[in-house]
Formats: structure tokens, sequence, C-alpha cells
């Protein structure tokens, strides 16, 4: 037993000091040897490092363990992509797997999107469900279909395409990903959401559709004090480039918290987008100082509509509370103001950094919260006038296809498109080391993404998704895609037993709310709402 703790002990003395002995040893054999002598240009400097490291105090490992420790940051650095690329299966990676990027880039880039020998998915676990084909397939289906965005308070409604650009802003995407985008959106005749970062020089650039998003910080259209600025909104969104404008009350990957841009990072295109001095901290308040309930919000809406020429206004949420969903429903019911769109963000979406707590705990899921949205408005009898929108890990036809079956009138794609600019899911967006020079401000990163070559991928892949998705509604034997509905869609529950999503969730039947809300699972949230707070009725 004492020789075996001696052999324990003495392992781990070598483990802690071997490696610098032996540099130590090299060091001292190179040095006396004239023909050897060039190795010490590899030798000083380890040997150097492992001094700084023994005598050095922040770093425990390195104290204990010189020069070895520095191990296990070169594997932390690596870890990402030695997981996605030697590691992980093709179904394994998050938050979209290897099978999942793999269609993105295939399509984006014009190659074969076929996959060979079935399914690799387990047909008889929780992760699967599918669509219901029909024997009959209708291919006399139209070749493309838009929606018109605007109810009848909009007087320059906005014919929308069923997939578009998500809101990412100037900031956290550079300015050759935003050029690129917005040449493909131009190319493909769908639109280019700018988030709330404001509209730079670059959305500008090529004439895409643009979609403005206003968040809490005003930009491109705040004073001085970070206040919206009326005038200074009117002059920006009556540009015919803007298409509708998009409140953003918030978003999936971190609902309900702010942000704060730093100074150090606040260039002079990033201020001259946001309207801020350059330098200074760029912050957006975790709430809007324009309105504090939900008339409120449908007059400054109602607002915003005039201040634009008529053009669509709609609100951006990934759902939290019902009541306050409700709420909104029975604002506009009550103000006979409109929104024009609602676009349901999912707690899986997300482009930009976020507190892992946010991103993880905190917000509802795209399925649950567009069956809410999908629920709210159809119970309250508003569908016809408020057009759905989902965003949320949307990538394929299929899941063009889920989302119209529980209620969407079209797809908004942020990390899709990322991929189709060729993203590798790094995971360093909120590091400013993007090695696609996507999600980063440094200009050399920037360098190797060449918009022109780009925009022709996301186009493209804009466009296969499209033709993906009609692939769908043709098998189902539909004549539009609005014609899905949840009877059409069918999940597992467990091994033994499936259903469809009817089944599963409750779906109202027009303006259910307003007559019997009592008898539907919403009863309680409904109750608590009201048009004049976004809190909850006594």
């Amino acid at each position: 037993m004492k020789n075996r703790a001696h052999l324990r002990e003495s392992s781990e003395l070598f483990m802690r000091f071997g490696p610098t002995a032996v540099v130590v040893l090299l060091t001292a054999l190179f040095g006396l040897v004239d023909t050897l002598r060039w190795g010490l240009v590899i030798t000083l400097p380890l040997l150097l490092l492992a001094a700084y490291d023994f005598f050095q105090r922040k770093h425990t490992l390195w104290r204990n363990y010189p020069l070895l420790a520095h191990i296990r940051w070169i594997m932390e650095d690596l870890r990402p992509y030695a997981r996605a690329y030697v590691v992980e299966g093709d179904l394994e990676g998050r938050p979209f797997n290897h099978q999942q990027r793999a269609l993105v880039y295939a399509r984006a880039k014009g190659q074969l999107d076929s996959h060979p020998f079935g399914t690799e998915l387990d047909v008889y676990s929780d992760e699967y469900e599918w669509l219901a084909h029909s024997i009959v397939p209708n291919a006399q289906a139209p070749l493309e279909w838009r929606v018109d965005v605007g109810s009848r308070q909009c007087t320059q409604p906005y014919s929308a395409a069923l997939l578009n650009i998500s809101a990412m802003s100037f900031g956290s995407l550079s300015a050759n990903a935003i050029m690129a985008l917005n040449k493909g959106a131009a190319a493909g005749n769908f639109y280019h959401d700018t988030g709330e970062g404001g509209i730079s020089r670059y959305h500008r650039s090529h004439g895409g559709d643009l979609v403005w998003e206003i968040g809490s910080g005003y930009f491109g259209c705040r004073t001085d004090d970070g206040q919206f600025d009326p005038a200074q909104f009117a002059d920006n969104a009556r540009d015919p480039q803007v298409k509708m404008v998009e409140i953003k009350l918030s978003q999936g990957a971190k609902p309900g918290h702010g942000g704060v841009l730093p100074g150090s990072k606040v260039t002079q295109e990033i201020a001259e987008a946001r309207g801020v001095p350059m330098g200074s901290d760029c912050i957006s308040p975790p709430a809007h100082a324009t309105f504090s309930t939900p008339i409120g919000l449908l007059e400054w809406a109602g607002e915003l509509r005039e201040l634009s020429g008529g053009k669509p206004v709609g609100i951006k949420l990934c759902v939290g509370k019902p009541h306050e969903v409700f709420a909104i429903m029975k604002a506009m019911r009550e103000t006979g103001i409109t929104l024009d769109y609602i676009v349901v963000d999912g707690a899986e979406g997300g482009t930009g950094a976020a507190p892992v707590e946010f991103s993880n705990r905190v917000g509802m899921p795209l399925r649950e919260g567009l069956i809410l949205v999908r629920n709210a408005l159809v119970g309250t009898g508003l569908k016809p006038e408020v057009k759905l929108a989902a965003a949320g890990m949307v990538h394929s036809g299929a899941g063009m296809a889920m989302n119209f079956g529980l209620g969407a009138d079209w797809c908004n794609a942020g990390r899709g498109f990322m991929f189709a600019l060729g993203c590798v899911q790094s995971m360093k967006c909120h590091a400013d080391t993007c090695p696609t020079g996507i999600a980063t401000q440094d200009a050399t990163r920037q360098r190797g993404l060449v918009p022109m070559e780009k925009a022709e991928r996301v186009a493209r892949f804009q466009r296969h998704t499209l033709h993906s998705f009609r692939e769908m509604v043709v098998a189902m034997g539909l004549d539009n895609p609005w014609q899905i509905a949840p009877a059409h869609i069918s999940e597992r529950q467990n091994g033994a037993q499936s259903d469809s999503i009817d089944r599963l969730h409750h779906f109202l039947q027009p303006g259910e709310l307003l007559d019997s809300s009592e008898s539907t699972p919403y009863a309680s949230a409904w109750a608590a709402a009201r048009a004049d707070t976004f809190g909850e009725a006594a």
C-alpha cells in the first residue's frame, strides 16, 4: 500500500513539474551544444512562461501546474470546434444540430439537399412530429404566395413574402453582413428587419425592403436624453424603403432585459445609425418610456402609423404572462385602434448575446406562444385584421408548415440567414471574434465576408426554403398554406401513443373569449386582463 501511495505521489509530482523540468534540461542541453542552439528559440520562451506561471498569483492551476495548465485554456478555446466537427453526431448539436445547418448550407449554395437512407430521427421517441400528407397531392397549387399586411386603419399595406429576415441590428452584425442580407432581400423580394439598432447606411445600400424595429432605446428617432422624437421618426419612417414599423416589446433571447453597448464599441457608423454620441454607452432600458399601459401602447402605435404616412405598425414579443397578451386584445377592442400585425418570438430564438439565465429560463417557447397569441386574436374576433408572424429557429419548409398550422401568416428567420451567410455556430457572437465576419465589428474579420457573393446565398436559401414549403403544401393536398390546420400536425406523447396537435392543445373558435371565456383554459388569464393596465385585475 505504501508503495502504491508513493507511486501516486511521484506521478502527481511529475504531472505538476515534469514539463518544466524537461524544458529546463532541454534549455541547458541546447545552450551547451553549438549545433542545437536553434532549439533555444523554442525552449527559452517556454522556460520564461513556466517561471511566470510559478510566481504569478492570479491562477491557481498555473502556479501548481506550470506550462501544463495552459492546455486547459487551449482546449476550452478549441472545445466548440472539436465538439462540432469531431464529437457530435448529426442530430446532437445545440442550438442547431449538424443536419439542420447542413440543410441551410446546401440550399444557400444551390447544392443537393436530399438525405439518403431514410430519417435518422427516432420516430418512436417524443422528438418526432409529422405533417399529414394527402393521397391526392395538389400539384396545381400556386408557385408563390404572399400575405397582405395592414388593417383597415392602414393606408399603405405591404405585401410580404412568407419567409423574411428577422430582427438583427447593425452593431450586433457587421457592416458586410448587413449589406449582404439587404442585397439578398432585394434580389429575392422579401424584407429585412433592421433590429432595434436603427437604420444604418448599410441597410440602405441595396434598396431591399426594410421593417424598421423600434426598441426602448428609440434608436434613429430619439432626443438627446433618450426620449422618442416624433419628427425624427416621421422623417425616417416615410422613406419609401421602409415598408413597416415594428415595436419591439421583448425578444426571445432575453425577454424583459435591457442592454448596454459599451462606449468603446460605439463607432462613428453605429453612432450615426442610432443617433447617439460616438464613444458613449448606448443604453436600451428594459421598458419603453412612451407607454405603460395596453391602451398607451395602442395609442402610440396609432401615432406611429399616422407619422409614417399610414404604413403597417405591429409589435414583436416573446410571450410571458398570458393576461398581458389578453390585455392588449382588450385595449384594441376598447380603443378601436388595431395593430396591423404581431410577431411572436420564441424563447428558443436569439442571435446576439444574452445572460445565460435568460436564454435558458425566461420566456415562452414559440409553439406555446404562437398558440396563445393565435387564440387571443381568434377568440376576440381580431384575427381578420391582425396578421401573425412566427420567429424562432425557423430554417426549413417543414418548420414553416408547422408554424402555419398553429396560426402564423408568415415566418421570420435570423440564424437561418446567418448560416446562409456562412455562420459556423462558433458561439463567438458576444466576443467580437466571429471567425466568419458576421457578428463582429473587427474590420480584419469582416474582410472575409464578401457581400456580393453572400447576398446570392441569402436569396438562394430563401427561395429554396419556400420551394420546399410549397412542396409540403402540395403533399398535404391544400390550395394554400393558410389551410394547414392543427389537425394536420401530430406529435408523440410517448413511445406508444401519438395524437394531433388540436387534441393536445385547445384552439379557440372565433369570438369564443368574448362569448364564453369561462369555458376556455384561459378563463383566469382573461379575467385578470385589463385594457388600462398590464397588471392583473384584483
